[in-house]
């Protein structure tokens, strides 16, 4: 499935700390030092598993687009959009990107994937989006885990639409 056919869900994914954890790991298959010591990191069937979910997935990261150019070939991805993040700290006692991400979703659902994730932005979020929203805090020494897929893939069973459905 090509990321985000057929699905108004939005997938924000954030790079340090959730798709390369911060404890190391050496993953089968992982490139070894693609000129930053840190992408060994990454394990490539997160690719797959992340378009398997089947929302529209897009970087929520201060990598903007280098994630394209270095990330996404890792992990098999296709290109991907970018969330272009506004000046200044608009979050307060919130993260930075709360805010920037609920304009951007625009009353889409959407899954935020990020190891800054407080009980702060969820409060916010259930508070003043007023749309389906899960927001997962990735432990940032594991990176994205088995039980991440399993809720997200929940929450996206409600809010994809794919083809004969």
């Amino acid at each position: 499935m090509k990321a985000g056919s057929g699905s108004s869900l939005l997938i924000y994914l954030d790079v340090d700390g959730t798709l390369i954890p911060f404890r190391g790991r050496r993953v089968q298959g992982a490139p070894a030092d693609a000129g930053n010591p840190l992408l060994d990191r990454l394990d490539p069937r997160d690719g797959a598993r992340l378009l398997a979910l089947g929302g529209q997935l897009v970087w929520a990261t201060t990598w903007m687009a280098e994630a394209n150019e270095v990330v996404a070939p890792l992990l098999g991805l296709p290109p991907l959009p970018v969330v272009e993040w506004p000046e200044g700290d608009e979050g307060g006692r919130l993260h930075w990107k709360t805010v920037p991400l609920t304009r951007h979703a625009a009353g889409r659902p959407f899954v935020w994937l990020d190891d800054e994730i407080t009980d702060a932005d969820r409060r916010w979020v259930a508070e003043r989006y007023p749309h389906p929203a899960l927001l997962r805090r990735i432990d940032p020494m594991v990176g994205l885990a088995a039980d991440d897929f399993a809720a997200v893939a929940r929450f996206s069973a409600r809010w994809t639409t794919r083809p004969g459905r």
